[in-house]
């Protein structure tokens, strides 16, 4: 399925129904006086998060949405049927903008969770409403109110208990295949990874997290080099970040100054998300070339007060270490809410 995470939707609520001009007429009885009933209510605009969908793939193809109209009142004192409310499903994680002003409107987090951002108009009354000791038989009735009208921005964020965060070719592909049960491509080129995924790990103890793995990025991102800014929003809700550095490649390019470009183009993008966590995870320990420099490397990070987890996702070694960290940053913090 074609991985979609932004959408724009043009919205409308349902008008209220138009209220009735009637009047009683029987046989036998004189003066019935007004009958008239009243318009039933607009539909409103509800969406709902729901974890069985991971995209706004369905969405994308209609970006016309409107609810149904209530029906106008009648004769007899019947009044008509509200109409039925537009229901829009949208994945957990979900956040609903207006697209004018960019304000947001709500943050869809859990499954079920439901929101109505567009209320249907108001029924018209009909004229046995009206009807008073000074006039017995009105000849008029309320319209309806009209619907709201709004376009909207969709944006999905994922929602993942640690982000992946990296040059391309850095090993998050590899990594997150090896500790759970996401099988992303991974291939020996740059920019194989051209959509985020999701990867539940089961920990001990029967708990697990949720980690995501998003497209590397490059320096440059924040003016369109590689595949830009895009996806970094879905690690906004991420609690920690594991940044992955590959230094197989020295001394033909530098980690150190990769590692720090990688930091601006978070802080170029929100001081917020740079801000984070970070676990720094030196990868592909299994290769000789790594081993060669990894003391050197370590050793510059730890002189930043920087923790430093060194693992090879082709032979297992420092993953569980590594799943040991990341669960007592986790849990620490849930202990802490």
């Amino acid at each position: 399925m074609k991985f979609i995470d932004e959408v724009t939707l043009f919205t409308a609520s349902g008008h209220g129904g138009a209220g009735c001009v009637a009047f009683r007429h029987e046989k036998f009885i004189e003066f019935g006086g007004p009958s008239g009933g009243d318009g039933g209510k607009g539909g409103d605009v509800i969406f709902v998060a729901t974890s069985g969908l991971s995209t706004l793939l369905e969405l994308r193809h209609r970006p016309h949405q409107k609810a149904e109209k209530g029906h106008n009142g009648m004769g007899k004192n019947r009044h008509g049927a509200g109409g039925e409310d537009l229901v829009i499903k949208v994945p957990v994680g979900t956040v609903v903008k207006d697209a004018e002003t960019d304000e947001p409107l709500a943050d869809l987090t859990e499954d079920g969770q439901k929101v109505i951002l567009l209320k249907g108009g108001r029924g018209g009354q009909g004229n046995a409403r009206f009807a008073t000791a000074t006039n017995k038989a009105p000849k008029f009735s309320q319209p309806g109110e009209e619907g709201e009208e709004r376009k909207l921005r969709l944006e999905l964020k994922l929602m993942a208990d640690v982000g992946l965060l990296g040059l391309p070719n850095a090993g998050k592909s590899s990594l997150i295949s090896k500790i759970s049960a996401a099988r992303p491509k991974i291939a020996d080129y740059p920019f194989t990874t051209m959509v985020p995924s999701l990867g539940v790990v089961a920990y001990k103890n029967y708990r697990s997290f949720v980690v995501a793995d998003i497209p590397g990025i490059i320096e440059g991102a924040h003016a369109g080099a590689g595949l830009g800014h895009r996806f970094l929003k879905h690690l906004e809700r991420s609690g920690i970040l594991l940044h992955l550095v590959d230094i197989s490649w020295m001394p033909e390019r530098d980690p150190l100054a990769e590692y720090q470009a990688v930091c601006r183009e978070l802080a170029l993008f929100s001081p917020e998300l740079a801000a984070k966590e970070q676990v720094v995870v030196i990868t592909k320990t299994d290769l000789p070339q790594t081993q060669e420099r990894l003391a050197e490397i370590r050793a510059w990070f730890e002189g930043q007060k920087i923790t430093v987890f060194p693992i090879s996702s082709a032979t297992g070694e420092g993953v569980e270490a590594l799943l040991d960290e990341i669960a007592r940053r986790l849990w620490a913090d849930r202990d802490k809410g």
